[in-house]
């Protein structure tokens, strides 16, 4: 069962509306958001929610991207919350705009936050959902992934997001390995 979900992002008005900051785009989109009541702690902003099946913690780690693992990792060992209970999600250049894919471990893809996390919890055996942004036609990956999505891309994205919140919501109470076929990749 999923027990912690960290939502990796920049903190920061200046990247609100980044592709970086997709995770933080979804977090803000779901239906109990703003019911949470967010406070600072384990370096970020931190929620609970309580489920049949005791708490689930919600993380928005304000380290910055490449540091979200120390905020991760914090909370982790204070609720003595093992990896495989830990859904990270964040943005996928590899995927595009309008994809989204639940997985289970594997590689890090070049992805600083996930770099971090793995760093932090001595292992990169944790739940990721990966929210595409695209890959550009150009080489400025930084400068890319620093941009705010379109218009257009937002449209999607929100449609995405519904899907997204599905899983959210069927991870509370289920097995996130039962998911992983239906959820494995899903496009709008």
């Amino acid at each position: 069962m999923i027990k912690l979900i960290a939502f990796l992002g920049n903190y920061g008005k200046q990247y609100s509306g980044t592709r970086h900051n997709a995770a933080w785009i979804f977090a803000e989109s779901l239906g109990n958001y703003s019911s949470l009541n967010w406070q600072k702690k384990f370096k970020g902003q931190f929620a609970t929610e309580s489920t049949s099946d005791g708490l689930i913690y919600y993380l928005k780690p304000e380290t910055y991207m490449n540091l979200s693992g120390d905020s991760i990792g914090e909370i982790a060992h204070f609720y003595k919350i093992k990896p495989e209970e830990i859904l990270v999600i964040h943005d996928e250049l590899e995927l595009p705009v309008g994809t989204m894919s639940l997985k289970w471990a594997g590689g890090l893809g070049g992805h600083n936050g996930l770099r971090s996390t793995k760093s932090n919890l001595g292992t990169q055996d944790f739940w990721r959902l990966r929210f595409g942004i695209g890959r550009p036609n150009h080489d400025d990956i930084s400068g890319y992934v620093l941009s705010d999505f379109t218009k257009d891309e937002r449209i999607i994205l929100s449609q995405i997001f519904v899907i997204g919140e599905e899983l959210i919501n069927k991870l509370k109470n289920e097995n996130p390995n039962n998911l992983l076929d239906k959820y494995k990749k899903v496009s709008v």
